[in-house]
């Protein structure tokens, strides 16, 4: 069985970090995720440099990288952001919302209902202009403001977007736990037969467990970032994302097919440490591949 590993790295990955990456770094960050076999990479978001000042230079860097044989998307909360996303020529765009007003209003400046009707008008100009359009809602399994989230929100949410390519349902502060995730994605399959994709963050350990509860509930994709960095500048104390090679190591070992390379993995996030002057919060980096001569080519097995 073959589960697909969105890299969120360049995005979701450096937007929380204080130290500023430059330009040129971040392109050879995404063309090394490119080389380990990452075929779906989130690049940049196209938001206001004085909200998140580590993507100002998104044009710069998806330039950089234009000539990669791999689907490169940008996160897009407005007409202009969608705007710039189609003329630097991205192949997908993610419209995320936020599951509570508390988190919205400061995530996007608008309440959620709001929030959907332009999430609902930007997925149709977004393929009129022939781009792949990913719905993902965020604070699915809890807000910082607000505490528990009802999934009947989240599901008003999806069915409030309906024209897109893909679902996404996202745990931004790490309050999930496998039964939760089980549960909420069975809902989501009730009022959507699009595909699902989930993003985990690992605030509270749990990010892995629930990463295979959401495969066993139907997810053929999984959000990871190189190193398990990232965060949201808008969710106090939200912690890094599940890390990529950590992820695909274990997937690999069970025989789940994802087409990555772990020394190239590897490589990928040495030069994330490296860059930020710090461990990064990955796993496998730290040990030798298991079995011996595990990571000498791209996981994956029959399953």
């Amino acid at each position: 069985m073959r589960v697909e590993i969105v890299e969120v790295g360049p995005r979701d990955g450096l937007q929380n970090e204080a130290v500023t990456v430059p330009t040129g770094v971040k392109v050879e960050f995404v063309r090394r995720l490119a080389a380990a076999g990452a075929r779906r990479i989130e690049v940049t978001s196209f938001v206001r440099p004085d909200r998140v000042p580590q993507l100002a230079d998104a044009e710069e860097v998806l330039a950089g990288v234009a000539d990669l044989d791999v689907a490169v998307s940008a996160l897009v909360f407005n007409e202009r952001g969608l705007r710039r996303a189609r003329a630097a020529a991205v192949a997908e765009v993610n419209l995320v919302l936020v599951a509570t007003d508390s988190f919205s209003m400061r995530n996007q400046g608008a309440p959620v209902a709001a929030a959907v009707a332009s999430s609902r008008r930007l997925a149709g100009q977004a393929h009129d202009a022939g781009l792949r359009v990913t719905l993902t809602v965020g604070a699915a399994w809890g807000c910082p403001f607000e505490g528990e989230v009802d999934p009947a929100q989240v599901l008003r949410i999806v069915e409030g977007v309906p024209d897109v390519d893909e679902v996404c349902v996202a745990d931004t502060i790490g309050a999930g736990t496998p039964g939760r995730i089980t549960s909420l994605l069975g809902a989501v399959r009730g009022v959507t037969d699009r595909p699902l994709r989930c993003h985990f963050h690992n605030t509270r350990n749990s990010g892995y467990a629930n990463a295979y509860a959401a495969i066993t509930a139907g997810a053929v994709a999984l959000d990871a970032s190189s190193g398990g960095i990232g965060g949201c500048p808008f969710a106090p104390r939200a912690t890094g994302n599940i890390a990529t090679e950590d992820l695909a190591w274990a997937l690999g070992r069970d025989g789940y097919e994802t087409g990555l390379s772990l020394p190239g993995l590897l490589d990928a996030a040495a030069l994330v440490e490296r860059t930020l002057g710090r461990q990064v919060p990955a796993q496998l980096g730290r040990t030798d591949p298991f079995p011996p001569g595990a990571g000498a080519s791209s996981l994956g097995g029959t399953r």
